[in-house]
Order: C-alpha cells, then structure tokens, then sequence
C-alpha cells in the first residue's frame, strides 16, 4: 500500500514536473521535444492503468498525507471507478495532445511556455478527479479556472482571446466560490472533510433542512465548469485559445468537471425531487441550445463546440433523471465523447493547419489531398453519430433505454434527446464530408496531409472508439461497470454491446438518424433558417459584457464614496473603527469598569512627571502652528517615557525616548519643506465630531486597560519564560530573549518593515530631487516625472 500511495502521489505530480521541464526541453530539441514531454503523462497513465484490475473488482484506493490533522485537513487522494476513469482519461488523451501540441505550435517562439500551462492545466484536472479532501478538490478546481485562463488568452495580443479567457475566469471561477460555499455546507452537515467518507453520510445530508441551499451551491459550481445554460455562453467563446486546448478542454478536461462533480455527489445528493428536476430541465435546455446554436456557425471548431455544450447537457440530464440505465447511459456517453470530441477537434486543428482556414464554406474536395485526415475524421463523426460498430452506438443505445417511459416526464426528456442526438449527427457529418467531398476549391494554403505529430491523436482515440466497442465486454468490465457502480452508489453491471436493443429504443435510434440525414442534406437551409430566428436574440454573452460594465460603473461609484482622496475621512474611518472595537465588547459583555479609585500610593514627583504630560497635551491641542504642535508633542512623549521609566519598564522607556526623538526630528525636518502657517479646514460640526471621535478612542483605551488590570493576573507566560529563557535561548535578560528568540521571527518583520519604509522614503527623495533638478535645466520631461 506504501508503494501505491507513493506511485499515486509521484504520478500526480509528473504533469508539474512537466511544466518545469517544458521550456528547457523544447529550447534544446524543438518540436521533436514533444516526444520527450508526452513521456511524464503517459507514465502517469501507465501507473493509473495498473490499477484498473484492483478498481475493477470493487476496491477503492486512498492515501495522502496530513496537513492540520486537527481540523482534519488532508492532502489525499481517492479513487474509485470514476475518478479512475477520469484519470485515464485526463492522462491518456493528454499525452496525445502533447504531442499533437508539438506539431501543431512547430516554430512558434512560445511554445515552451504553451506545454508549460498545459501540463499545469493537465495536473490541475487531475487533482480535481481523484482528490479526496474537500479543501484540496476546492483548491485544484480554481487551478483549472486559473490554467485555463492563461491557455485561452495565450494569444494575448489580440482582444478576442484576451475577452474570452477574462470571461471563462470570471464565470468558472464566480461558479467556484459557490462551490466552496457549498462545500463547507457539506462539511457541517455531514461532519467529514473527505469525500469518501462523505459517501456515507448521504440520508443525512438529503434530511438537512439546509440541503436546497447546499444542492443550489453546488449546482452553481458544477454549472458554471460545465458551461449549463444559461452559463454556456463562456464555452464556444474559449475556442479562442488554439486547437491543442480545445481538443484537451472540450475531451477530457476542465468542462467535465461539473459533471464528474454531480457523478460524485449523486450517492449523496441525487435521488431527490429537486435533483431529479434542476437536472433534468438544464439539461436538456443546454442540450436544446447547443444543438441548435451549432447548426448556425461556419467555422469547424466553433461547430463542434456547440456540439460540446449539447453533449454536456446530455449528461447533466442523464446524470439527474434517476432511471435504472440513465447511470449506465451517462457513464458511456462521457467515454465515447472524450474519444470522438478529441479525435474531431484536432481533425478541426489538422485542416486549419494544411489548408489555412477553418470556415466549412471554403472548404470542399480535400480528400484525395488529405485521404488519412479523412479517414480519421469519418471514423470519430461515426462515433458521434451514434453508427454501429462505435462505441458511441452503445451509449446512444442505452440513453434511449434509460429515457425511454410512457409518462410525459419521460417523453419530454426522450424527444428532447432524439432532437439533439439528430442535430449532433448531421453536424458530426457536416464536419468530417463537407470538407473533405465535392470538387477541390481554392484555399490559403495548398492542402497536404498532415505530418504524424498531428494525425497520430486522432488516429488513435477514432480507432479507440472503434476497439472499445468490438470489445465491449472487456470494457464494461474494467471501467463501464465501475463507473457506473460509483456514480449510481450501488452495483451496476453494464452489459449493453453492438446488438442492438429490438423495440423502442432501436426505433429512436432509427428516427435520430433519418433525421439526422435530413437536416444534414438541408444544412445550408437549416443554418440560414436558424440565424433568421436567432438574429434578433441577444444572448447570455451578450449579457455578460454589460453585467461587467455594470459592474465597473458600479464599483466606480462605490470607490468615489469610500475612497474620496481625503486623508482626514481615512483617518477618521479608521478611529471609528477603532472606538467601536474598544466599547461593543465592553458594553456587549458588560465588562465595563464603572468605578475609578484614585491610587492612595501615588508619589508627588509621578504625579508631577504626569502633570507634565497632560499640560504637553494641553500645548499640542491649542498650538497655533505645526512645529509648535510638534515640539509640545515631543514634551508629552518624554513624559510618558519617564513615567515607564518610574514604573519599572526601563527598556520601553528607552524605546519611547528614541521614538519621541525620531519623532520630532523627522517630523521637523519634513515641516521645514512646507508652509507651516496654520490651514486646519475644520469648523464647527467637523470639529465637534473629531473632538468626539478622539476623546471616545481615548476613553475606549482608557476604560480596555482598567478593565484588563482589574482582572487576576496569570502568570503562565512568566513562569514559562522564567523557566526557559536560560534553558532554551542561553540568555540572563528575559525581555532581550523574548524579543530575538521567541518573537525572533516578528522582529525580522518589523525590521523588514521599517527597512521597506526607509527604501520608500529615499526613492521619494530621490524622484523630488531629479524633477527639481529638470526644472532647473528646463528639461521637457520635468513635468511629467
């Protein structure tokens, strides 16, 4: 168990350790570098294979290790047939697109750092799948909001893609902060920070009177990730970033995050009327929206990004709809969609790359060119579409046998699956026939095919889809079942292969696909129809750019009262604040000391000493200049020191002497470069107020120290320094001990503090000091410096 434990955790960090590495590798080998950089996540895929024989006969895998073992904060891990699962996949698809990347980017001057923010991204995802430890899930979950950002907007010279990755971060990450929300809900109810313990708490958390609150929660987080209507705006937007993400993102990665989330929780959460209808219902309205957003778009990835928020609907509303095979039909489904959305995307990136564009109207006769491309593409759209012998035929199988009922919940949610499922297949061949049949056309780049860094991902998740379904029965045992026991909390035998099942759900498939060739033979027609009916609709993006300039105006507003660049409003925030903290406490808690003796031991020359100090006080209060008022403040200071100095604290007196002188000194010194003639602002009510405010902070301070004195004194810190001082730090003096030793670390703040401060004021100096001397020598740039 050591050994997989530490093999996880090695595993785990090799796409890190590929991030590091990425820059150096490919300034030393070029592109070719990318078979060297596919190494760290194939052997992260290699050790997550040899697990699947232990997953598959039931057994479920965690380690990590303690961070506050206390609050039972843990860096672990858990794995199962889901998060298995997505850990092949995150992992296996990976790897391809790392090399996919290596052809695709060949010669761009930032490639290093592009495979460097995919495999942050890569790890990133991973985390998210097999943590364990709701703090960690929450903390990889933002890295992926965080790394996805930096890959959309990796052309960031131009607005499009800086737009896009500034609104998946917004939106993802906003989902995020619900989630955490959501989490520690969770952690209340159920009393476990693990979600394999949390696995057992699921009649408890579906009773709490807080779980509607904690469902919407999660929703948010899960929604958002997954772009679910009406959040799916920010997904296509992303196609901004190049196609070696695309492909990762819409395949394996950040977008199935949401849904490996509702998986997850569908033992605790699922089986309730409120998750069997949100579900359901932004399900299939996101299904509705992409299938038929994705007829009206000309560019390839564009298309199939569309087909991407349809397919995430598909299995929100599978996950959500509580039949017996609806499990099963979403556990398939996501499989074959990795493999098919993969293979198709990078065939998007592989004509884009040979030909120059990707817009399916001025692309036609590419396949005597690109006859491999064309292979690959025909085999994934297959796939897509639902056609024997794909592996995406055995999911659009059991979808229709899980949907499939005589109540109307059920006939909505089948008619709503047989019109996206056509939609989806006329676009599958809308993207693999178009460019590929019919007489050549002209196009940017004289079409070839594609180098072997670009084809050989493709090539093998299209042959995968076709293998896993001519051995289904290995499949379904090794991970089909698993996953679905996982997911539905209880045993499931997946058992569906390429024999289809005779009845309804053979019919709907049928249907699906005589209506899939219909719209695809009236594609042009269907596209021109639904951008009439669309053009007037001003969608969620549309939305998004004015709630963010709502949002600015907002904050505008909110800073000119806060912040209206006006030192004396700052401080007097401040000093309310501070007379607040003083007297709720005090008041709240009845602590306040209502009676004051005048000490019968005071001695004439203290008292004297503190007559001083008042009359200094009296002086700084009816000055009439700013150096007089610094001067009678240096006097009262003195004799505050003095009085320390009588009460037997001789080291804060020293520290009051050379902070009084300090003082004065530096504050004369500024005042001599300014007007000293008095232009205090304050009348009338103002000066009222800040006598209040001042005499109420005094006072506060005054009434917090009586009431502390008052109370016994304990002498635990006393005895312990005493008894370790001499022991421990070799040293006499108690307060030099505590201060170097003990508050060592403190101390090094307070010096880096006042050494910043100084840097800070020299700077200044130096800058009011050049612009004085351009002033001198009528240097134009005297002004703005």
């Amino acid at each position: 168990m050591a050994d997989v434990t530490a093999l996880t955790f090695l595993a785990l960090c090799l796409p890190l350790i590929g991030a590091l590495a990425a820059p150096l590798v490919i300034r030393a080998f070029g592109a070719g570098g990318a078979w060297l950089l596919a190494v760290a996540p194939l052997l992260a895929f290699l050790h997550f294979l040899r697990l699947l024989p232990q997953i598959a006969h039931g057994e479920i895998i965690t380690g990590g290790y303690d961070w506050v073992a206390g609050l039972g904060l843990r860096f672990s891990w858990f794995l199962d047939g889901l998060s298995l699962t997505f850990a092949l996949l995150i992992t296996g698809i990976g790897t391809l697109i790392v090399l996919y990347t290596g052809g695709y980017l060949k010669g761009h001057p930032d490639q290093g750092r592009f495979f460097s923010f995919i495999f942050l991204f890569m790890g990133a995802m991973l985390g998210v799948v097999v943590s364990d430890s709701f703090l960690m899930l929450f903390i990889f979950w933002e890295l992926t909001s965080i790394t996805s950002f930096l890959l959309i907007g990796f052309d960031h010279e131009r607005e499009a893609a800086r737009r896009a990755a500034l609104q998946a971060l917004v939106v993802t990450g906003g989902g995020g902060l619900l989630l955490l929300a959501g989490l520690l809900l969770l952690w209340g109810q159920a009393g476990v920070a693990q979600l394999s313990e949390l696995l057992q708490f699921g009649d408890v958390i579906r009773g709490s009177p807080l779980y509607f609150a904690t469902l919407l929660l999660v929703l948010g987080g899960a929604f958002t990730k997954s772009a679910q209507f009406p959040f799916h705006f920010w997904l296509p937007n992303a196609m901004e970033a190049p196609t070696p993400v695309s492909a990762y993102l819409h395949s394996a990665t950040m977008v199935k995050a949401g849904v490996y989330l509702l998986m997850r929780l569908n033992p605790v959460m699922g089986a309730t009327p409120a998750w069997e209808v949100l579900l359901p219902i932004f399900g299939g309205l996101t299904l509705v929206t992409g299938s038929v957003l994705a007829i009206r778009q000309t560019d390839l990835k564009l298309k199939l990004a569309y087909t991407t928020v349809s397919s995430l609907g598909l299995l929100v509303l599978l996950t959500g709809f509580g039949s017996d095979y609806a499990i099963e039909a979403a556990v398939l489904y996501l499989v074959a969609h990795s493999l098919f959305k993969g293979a198709l995307f990078m065939v998007a990136g592989i004509i884009d790359h040979e030909t120059g564009t990707r817009n399916i109207t001025r692309l036609r006769g590419l396949r005597k060119a690109m006859p491999l491309t064309f292979a690959i593409a025909m085999a994934a759209a297959f796939s897509m579409a639902g056609l024997p012998s794909f592996f995406g035929f055995l999911a659009k199988e059991e979808i229709y046998t899980a949907l499939v009922g005589d109540d109307l919940y059920s006939i909505l949610a089948t008619t709503i699956a047989v019109f996206g499922n056509a939609l989806m297949f006329a676009i599958a061949f809308a993207v693999a026939l178009r460019p590929f049949l019919g007489r050549p056309v002209e196009t940017p780049k004289p079409p070839h095919e594609a180098p072997v860094l670009l084809w050989l991902g493709p090539a093998v998740l299209a042959l995968a889809g076709l293998l896993a379904a001519l051995f289904s029965g290995v499949i379904h045992g090794a991970i089909s079942s698993p996953m679905a026991s996982a997911v539905a909390g209880t045993h499931k035998a997946v058992s569906i292969s390429l024999v289809p099942h005779i009845g309804v759900p053979l019919a709907l498939s049928l249907l699906t696909i005589l209506l899939g060739i219909a719209v695809y033979w009236q594609l042009d027609r269907a596209r021109t129809l639904v951008a009439y009916l669309l053009h007037s609709v001003r969608g969620p993006d549309r939305g998004f750019d004015h709630v963010i300039a709502g949002l600015v105006r907002f904050a505008y507003h909110v800073i000119g009262i806060v912040q209206p660049k006006r030192l004396d409003v700052y401080v007097a925030c401040t000093f309310l604040c501070v007379a607040a903290i003083l007297f709720v406490p005090l008041i709240s808690h009845d602590e306040l000391p209502l009676g004051f003796v005048w000490p019968a031991d005071l001695r004439l020359h203290e008292a004297g000493i503190m007559l001083i100090a008042m009359f200094g006080l009296a002086a700084v209060l009816i000055a009439r200049d700013r150096l007089t008022a610094i001067v009678s403040l240096g006097i009262q200071g003195f004799a505050v020191a003095l009085i320390f100095l009588l009460f037997g604290a001789p080291d804060l007196a020293f520290t009051q002497f050379m902070v009084e002188t300090l003082a004065v000194v530096i504050l004369a010194l500024v005042m001599t470069r300014l007007r000293l003639s008095p232009t205090d602002p304050r009348h009338g009510t103002r000066r009222l107020f800040d006598i209040a405010l001042s005499l109420a902070c005094g006072l506060g301070f005054a009434l917090l120290l009586m009431r502390a004195t008052d109370a016994p004194f304990n002498t635990a810190l006393t005895d312990f320094f005493n008894a370790h001082s001499k022991l421990i730090a070799h040293g006499a003096n108690v307060v030099n001990v505590i201060i170097v030793d003990f508050r060592g670390t403190d101390t090094l703040g307070e010096i880096a503090v006042v050494a910043v401060t100084g840097l800070a004021i020299l700077a200044l100096i130096r800058i009011r000091g050049n612009s004085e001397r351009r002033l001198a020598t009528n240097d134009p740039d005297a002004e703005e410096a």
